[in-house]
């Protein structure tokens, strides 16, 4: 990182003001930027006529001049000071309570260096950036153009992360007991602790993003989006979600086809037309006579087979795209550093023995004993929670089938399906509380590195989602063996939940933007004196995407796992995804305050939880297959014994398996052009590090 030179109080000037270039980029903020000063730069390479405004810094309302000038010091000076080597903006004022944060040239270079980002090199490749070789790259003049807007906001974010404290700093204007800091202790999360800094996030382009609605769910295209102008404007986290999410909505077509043929046109189909029996089980009434809407022996075979070659190659060819996408978008190579420790992190100051720097240690065995003595049965305690949901699921049921056999109106056949409902809303309901308590046991276990805090939440949610979602189709179709049930059941969370989801994401926040935020904000908008960066601290922040992918990652279950018994299940799924990628695009652009997003290559964890979705459809379709009245009845008049049934379905699970292995193993995870980009990538970058020769 370079030096900036000293860059105290005395040395901010006005010598880079907004100027008109990109007017439309700016000009909402020029107002309140124009009345203070940006920090002075004493490198020749960083001097500009403009600075653009990248993230704000809120402060509490009670600061104190002295505290807000220490901060700013912080922000401007070189990082072999202590500092983050930014371009600050104290607001209208330094009793204000923003500060508005930038970045000089070296500093977005080196940062460019250290995350590994590939950019165009001179002949048009892409190659991972090299500070020393910076002359070669395309556009390394211009940051506008060089980085996108996410990336110089989270280089941004990036540098003020790692804001470290001195032996012996105090933070001024705070009490004593709140402002004395440790050595190496995180500064910003230390402030925040203290009431000194209320949130820090990335600041809105008003025409870009004006520009990207239009693009994107403003205009009269139904499937295309803007894919490249995401990334760019949000990120790649977001970028790599809205790309998953319309390629898994273009795959639910061949199903959707699938399930409407096998639904309403092959004989036998899901259209009521069907075989009438009387039978007696658990969950039906003895002598009940029932109209068999199952698909037909063919169907059932068709869909299952079909379901799980499906899930095998939309997971190889999602590779396949990603890869692409990440080598378009210069993430292809990014870089694998020694893990700081993560803002959270907290403990005893020692020396680290991997770094010999003084930082928080905790002991691994401590942690150990938090998971293994609280977590584990917290964690048990809420999938009691679920198996308590289910029996009260079954007793209502039995209620239910009781009170219609007496009745036998439509108001009791309507009521058939309300334990369903009500369970499904029970099941919404814990899931919300306890994806509350598990981040917050995650952050009790106190995990150092980011990736490792990551990962304990997943898993921690994963478990649970898997559990509380298909807990009770499992026990529906392989316990009481009622497929009717499981039917029924499947359609009743298909249109219940995407109901409640679609609800709850979008259509509250925009009663609550409309009816709540909308008047302050016209107010804001037609007054001319009020400072329009403070608009956008209205505003909530951005929940993650975490929700977003369970609720992808539950529909992918769904289809994959029982759609032989309810085969337009993928139909749903496909009306419901269209109007998804339209909600999801209003509801970051409009409805929250824009995210930080760290570069990433991939969806991460989520392929693989995909995966291993993908192979227990397997087992799921071969025992609902072989549970099927049809194909039972089938085997039976072709004189095959159920223990030969039950070998032969082993069988089947088995190739079925082998089949799917062969499949992943012959789709390469990447194209060639984008395996041989990559090696160039590595080459060239084994070439800058002085490693190999031409």
């Amino acid at each position: 990182m370079t030096s900036l030179g000293d860059k105290g109080e005395g040395h901010r000037e006005t010598t880079a003001l907004l100027g008109n270039e990109d007017e439309g980029s700016v000009q909402t903020q020029t107002k309140v930027l124009n009345q203070g000063s940006w920090t002075q730069v004493s490198c020749p390479c960083c001097v500009s006529e403009q600075v653009e405004p990248l993230v704000l810094i809120q402060l509490s309302d009670n600061t104190q001049p002295v505290t807000k000038r220490w901060l700013i010091s912080l922000i401007e000076v070189s990082e072999r000071d202590g500092g983050a080597a930014l371009l600050a903006h104290p607001g209208e004022d330094e009793c204000g309570d923003v500060i508005v944060v930038s970045a000089p040239r070296c500093t977005f270079l080196r940062a460019t260096e250290d995350l590994g980002l590939c950019k165009k090199y001179h002949n048009g490749d892409m190659v991972a950036f090299s500070y020393n070789d910076r002359d070669n790259f395309s556009n390394v003049d211009d940051m506008q153009e060089f980085l996108t807007l996410a990336e110089r906001q989270y280089i941004v974010k990036y540098e003020l992360d790692f804001l470290r404290a001195q032996k012996g700093q105090k933070i001024p204007g705070v009490p004593e007991s709140q402002g004395v800091l440790k050595a190496r202790e995180n500064i910003c999360q230390k402030l925040e602790k203290a009431g000194v800094i209320k949130d820090i996030f990335p600041l809105h382009d008003k025409q870009r993003l004006t520009d990207l609605c239009r693009n994107w769910y403003s205009g009269k295209q139904i499937w295309g989006q803007p894919l490249d102008s995401i990334q760019a404007y949000f990120g790649g986290t977001m970028g790599f979600y809205f790309s998953f999410l319309d390629f898994y909505t273009w795959a639910l077509v061949p199903p959707a086809i699938l399930g409407l043929v096998l639904s309403f046109l092959l004989p036998g189909g899901g259209s009521g037309a069907g075989v009438v029996k009387e039978h007696a089980g658990e969950g039906v009434v003895e002598g009940v006579v029932e109209v068999d809407d199952s698909p037909s022996v063919s169907g059932h075979m068709v869909q299952a087979v079909f379901s799980m070659l499906w899930s095998t190659l939309v997971l190889e060819f999602w590779k396949r795209r990603s890869s692409s996408l990440s080598h378009r978008w210069g993430l292809l190579h990014l870089a694998e550093r020694f893990a700081e420790p993560r803002p959270g992190f907290h403990g005893t100051l020692g020396i680290n023995p991997v770094t010999g720097r003084l930082e928080p240690l905790f002991p691994e065995w401590q942690r150990q004993l938090r998971v293994g003595l609280v977590s584990v049965p917290l964690v048990g305690f809420f999938l009691g929670m679920v198996v308590l949901g289910m029996t009260g699921f079954y007793h209502g049921e039995a209620l239910a089938q009781g009170f219609h056999q007496d009745s036998g109106s439509l108001f009791s056949g309507a009521l058939l399906y309300l334990p369903s409902v009500a369970h499904i809303v029970y099941t919404n309901m814990l899931g919300n509380v306890y994806r509350t308590v598990a981040m917050q046991l995650t952050e009790w276990e106190n995990h150092r590195e980011e990736s490792s805090f990551q990962n304990h939440h997943t898993t921690k949610v994963l478990l649970f989602t898997f559990f509380n979602y298909f807990a009770v189709l499992f026990h529906i179709a392989f316990y009481k063996q009622d497929l009717p049930l499981l039917r029924k059941r499947l359609a009743s969370l298909l249109i219940v939940t995407q109901l409640v989801n679609q609800c709850t994401e979008v259509v509250v926040p925009f009663i609550v933007d409309c009816f709540f935020s909308g008047p302050q904000k016209k107010q804001q908008e037609d007054d001319p004196d009020v400072d329009k960066l403070r608009a956008q601290r209205s505003l909530p922040p951005f929940p993650g995407l975490f929700a977003e992918y369970i609720e992808l990652l539950v529909q992918f279950g769904y289809l994959s796992l029982f759609s032989c018994v309810y085969p337009l299940t993928a139909v749903l799924l496909l009306l419901n995804n269209v109007t998804e990628i339209r909600a999801d695009a209003y509801k970051i652009c409009k409805l929250f305050r824009k995210p930080f997003s760290a570069p990433v290559s991939n969806i991460g964890v989520w392929q693989t939880a995909f995966e291993v979705l993908g192979f227990v459809s397997v087992m799921s379709n071969c025992w609902l297959l072989l549970l099927s009245p049809r194909v039972r009845e089938f085997c039976l008049e072709g004189g095959i014994s159920g223990r030969n049934i039950i070998l032969f379905a082993i069988l089947v699970e088995h190739v079925l398996i082998l089949v799917k292995m062969i499949l992943a193993f012959m789709i390469p995870d990447e194209p060639d052009w984008v395996r041989i980009k990559r090696e160039q990538i590595e080459f060239h970058s084994m070439q800058a590090l002085g490693q190999q020769k031409l």
